[in-house]
């Protein structure tokens, strides 16, 4: 029996790669995202690998929301035996320009999504003896300059995967954190227009901490997703592996 899978922030870029890949290995997928249409992209992909697929718009930051999605998405496809948390948003601003509301909302989508998520599902992989939980942290954990808010929450999810991997470990559960570098997607082309830089400008920025000499793609990260979602990962867990091109990590 194919197991089910949730990815948050799946209409675009990591999360719908993310998606792709874990219907190519057998999964079925349940897409989050704030608008289900969205999600219409994703949906047909997974489908058209022969998997079910559900999309559902939900704000991964409202308590009452993600207990309605999760309700919905066992009842549809069945008890959810991975969660990649994935959903997240910029608001890219140095310390003494940024608003609160600019702090709390990146600190709201990224660490409280994952926090609110991961509680909703637990109960179901815990009853079934397995599951897998897969955070996207960033290599801004360790600092980059211009998002205190959003470092701080990539920080807070490392925190987070290593305690709850502690917390669910004895019931058959994983959970780990992958750490992209510079991957190009849509948000990354926004932080061009945020700094009024080309974004030929921005990847030649980017390329000075690559050492593999590109910059990386969805595909990327969703391959070690893959691996962290898998049968062959259950002795890995409370990790947080950099897929970033390079060893500075």
């Amino acid at each position: 029996m194919a197991r089910i899978a949730i990815v948050t922030g799946g209409a675009r870029g990591i999360g719908a790669a993310t998606a792709h890949r874990l219907a190519a290995d057998g999964r079925h997928v349940a897409v989050i995202d704030l608008s289900a249409e969205a999600c219409a992209e994703t949906v047909r992909a997974v489908e058209a690998q022969g998997r079910r697929a559900l999309a559902l718009a939900a704000d991964v930051s409202d308590e009452a929301a993600v207990a309605r999605a999760v309700d919905e998405i066992a009842d549809r496809l069945g008890p959810p035996a991975i969660l990649v948390n994935n959903a997240g948003i910029l608001r890219d601003r140095r310390l003494v320009n940024m608003s609160l509301a600019e702090w709390q909302r990146v600190i709201d989508v990224h660490l409280t999504g994952a926090f609110l998520m991961s509680r909703a599902v637990a109960p179901h992989m815990r009853d079934a003896g397995w599951g897998r939980i897969v955070n996207l942290s960033s290599i801004a954990a360790l600092g980059l300059k211009g998002q205190t808010n959003y470092s701080a929450a990539k920080a807070g999810l490392q925190g987070f995967t290593k305690t709850l991997a502690i917390e669910l470990g004895p019931f058959g559960v994983t959970v780990n954190a992958v750490a992209p570098g510079f991957i190009e997607t849509e948000m990354t082309r926004s932080v061009a227009d945020q700094t009024g830089k080309s974004y030929d400008e921005i990847i030649a920025w980017a390329m000075t901490d690559i050492v593999v000499g590109r910059v990386g793609q969805p595909a990327d990260v969703a391959h070690a997703v893959s691996f962290l979602a898998d049968d062959r990962s259950g002795f890995v867990t409370g990790q947080v592996l950099y897929v970033a091109g390079g060893p500075r990590a």
